[in-house]
């Protein structure tokens, strides 16, 4: 009977940080020995890490990767390990898997599928290996085999997928042959990017694979926040002949994780099957995913906590109670002592000792957010009210001021140069704009002294209308929710309000999103000025996410009798103006975390001309329409 302990692990790694991604992979093997694992699949570029851009078309980089596999293997005596690895051969470079074998390498697995859709832009930097061929490479005047390469380990046939050469046809992918040749054991190392349901999709493909190549198929993914955007879950997944063996807990704070499974090779029914439940709903999804990319943005950029510029309303407050979840989060997984340690806040031990976990986390989050409401005249009561209630439930630092003298300077000054008085029927989006911007000095000032990351509080459907000004709500080092819509916002903290208890958001909850910059009397609100979120969205999905044009925008939702006929062309005629004449704010937005399936960052999946023509002919289309 042949029985194999096998495992894959996860690691959170760094670009450029050649001692920590070593030590976080030493760490991790030294478990997997110590838990008499025979193979072990780390995921796909542990070495380097995935996000190493342009990095890759260096000569050194890869030479170094190289370097610190030979290093490595020394560790891996009497275990299996596959590492991933930037390979250079014949002057071009491959994405490439090496499986070492009780401290030889027995040889690299070059990926065949280059991922170049989306966020992804494999092909600038690798080249994709062609199907079933095979040679050899040199190194330190060794031999080894490259290229598509089928191994035996312990009696067992192992061969890889590297994570886009599994997402293809079921006749196109590499196990394909394998399944031919009789593999037993499929490891697939991936680099594959968080989003909202992934996960789920994930498990359907190892499980589906593992039955239509009766094998055992295994799933290693990288983990966390590794280069600034992309989130990374650290999904673990083990599947045998068409049943799940094993998954682990997603979307940790610790280095490293690995997950094993006892499979017997010879009678597929006798493997025991232990799945852990792991949590996939869209809110849960969001909390763990926006904490977990915080913290490793905050640590690795060596920032000493955030700072927020909190006006009440749902972004602002979105944003805060996610640094909080975060505190929350880190210290129930690694405990107060290793989380501040790995924030690089070891002396707040002294602050919060003798206190109790409530008011010990407390603590530790007045020390990791600052928040200040910054009103003007045109502020309500309401919305100071609901910035403090917050800030004090959550324990996060608070301080108030007004910038009524900073915006009545810039007005003034303004008056005298153009030699007249401005007034609200004629200049209404420069006296909206010059409060906004008249906040964004005094908190950078305040993030510059703490040593912060100032928080940037655009939502992605602001971003879609550009409703946010420039150097000044869009002031800041992150966004931590620039990548979900408003909508789901507004959903989002009235769930973590009940589900994850902060008893704070209730009066936040009960506001009418509201910029304030107009007069009180004006009763402005973020809808009246744009339209109805859930429209909103509804326009941005088949828009931007499915390319499509106004008139088909149309025909699709006018279908749902979402709203009358004509308020609907005049709404979609709305996003396509505002959306053509904004795409310069889109261009200038602080990084955000890529956490749905689409983004509008053009820097990393939307692009759209700076200028453009603006679909004023499909405009005209729209609205001489007649159904």
């Amino acid at each position: 009977m042949k029985v194999l302990k096998i495992a894959a692990a996860t690691v959170n790694q760094t670009p450029l940080n050649w001692e920590e991604n070593q030590n976080n992979l030493r760490q991790a093997i030294k478990k997997a020995k110590e838990e008499k694992v025979d193979i072990l699949c780390f995921p796909e570029l542990c070495i380097t890490a995935y996000g190493c851009e342009d990095l890759f078309l260096s000569d050194w980089l890869p030479q170094k990767a190289l370097q610190t596999l030979l290093e490595i293997k020394e560790e891996c005596q009497g275990i299996a390990v596959s590492l991933g690895l930037p390979f250079r051969f014949k002057n071009k470079l491959y994405n490439c898997n090496c499986l070492i074998f009780d401290r030889e390498i027995q040889g690299f697995t070059a990926k065949q599928y280059l991922a170049n859709e989306g966020v992804h832009y494999e092909p600038r930097w690798f080249t994709p290996w062609t199907a079933q061929e095979s040679t050899t490479v040199q190194i330190n005047g060794n031999s080894y085999p490259f290229g598509d390469l089928i191994y035996e380990i312990k009696g067992t046939k192992v061969a890889f997928e590297i994570c886009e050469d599994a997402w293809k046809g079921k006749e196109e992918r590499p196990a394909c042959h394998f399944h031919h040749k009789e593999v037993e054991l499929i490891l697939n190392s991936s680099a594959s990017h968080f989003a909202f349901g992934k996960s789920e999709l994930r498990e359907k493909l190892v499980i589906d694979s593992s039955e239509d190549y009766q094998c055992t198929y295994v799933f290693a993914n990288l983990l966390g926040n590794e280069a600034g955007r992309m989130v990374y879950d650290g999904d673990l997944i083990i599947a045998q002949n068409g049943r799940l063996i094993r998954r682990d807990t997603r979307l940790s704070f610790q280095n490293f994780r690995i997950v094993y499974a006892d499979i017997n090779f010879s009678q597929p029914e006798k493997t025991i099957a232990a799945p852990d439940q792991d949590p996939k709903d869209k809110n849960t999804e969001f909390a763990k995913a926006s904490s977990l990319a915080l913290f490793d943005y905050m640590r690795k950029s060596h920032s000493k906590g955030f700072v927020l510029s909190l006006s009440g309303g749902a972004d602002s407050s979105c944003c805060a109670v996610l640094v909080a979840e975060m505190v929350r989060r880190g210290i129930e997984e690694l405990g107060i002592d290793k989380f501040l340690e790995k924030s690089g806040m070891t002396d707040l031990k002294k602050f919060i000792k003798g206190s109790s976990t409530e008011n010990g986390n407390k603590k530790i989050v007045s020390k990791f957010i600052t928040c200040a409401y910054q009103g003007t005249k045109n502020s309500s009561f309401n919305t100071f009210n609901a910035a403090k209630e917050l800030a004090d439930s959550l324990g996060a630092s608070f301080h108030s001021w007004i910038i009524d003298e900073e915006v009545s300077s810039y007005t003034h000054k303004i008056e005298k140069a153009i030699g007249r008085e401005l007034e609200w029927t004629t200049d209404d989006l420069a006296l909206q704009n010059i409060q906004a911007r008249a906040r964004s000095p005094i908190i950078w000032m305040l993030t510059n002294i703490k040593n912060a990351l100032l928080l940037t509080t655009s939502n992605r459907s602001e971003g879609d209308v550009g409703y946010a000004t420039m150097d000044g709500d869009t002031s800041g080092s992150i966004a931590p929710i620039g990548a979900v819509d408003k909508y789901f916002v507004l959903n989002w903290l009235q769930w973590a309000e009940k589900t994850l208890h902060y008893k704070g958001l209730k009066l936040v909850n009960n506001l009418q999103p509201s910029a304030e910059l107009r007069p009180l009397d004006k009763e402005q609100t973020d809808e009246d000025d744009l339209m109805p979120y859930a429209i909103l969205v509804a326009i941005e999905k088949l828009a931007i996410r499915k390319h499509r044009s106004p008139i088909e925008v149309f025909e699709t939702l006018n279908a749902l009798q979402i709203e009358p006929e004509a308020l609907l062309k005049e709404h979609i005629s709305r996003f396509y103006k505002l959306w053509s004449r904004n795409q310069w704010k889109r261009e200038r937005f602080a990084p955000s975390f890529h956490l749905d399936d689409y983004n509008v960052d053009p820097r990393t999946w939307c692009r759209f001309p700076i200028l453009s023509g603006s679909f004023q002919e499909e405009l005209k289309e729209l609205m001489n329409n007649e159904e």
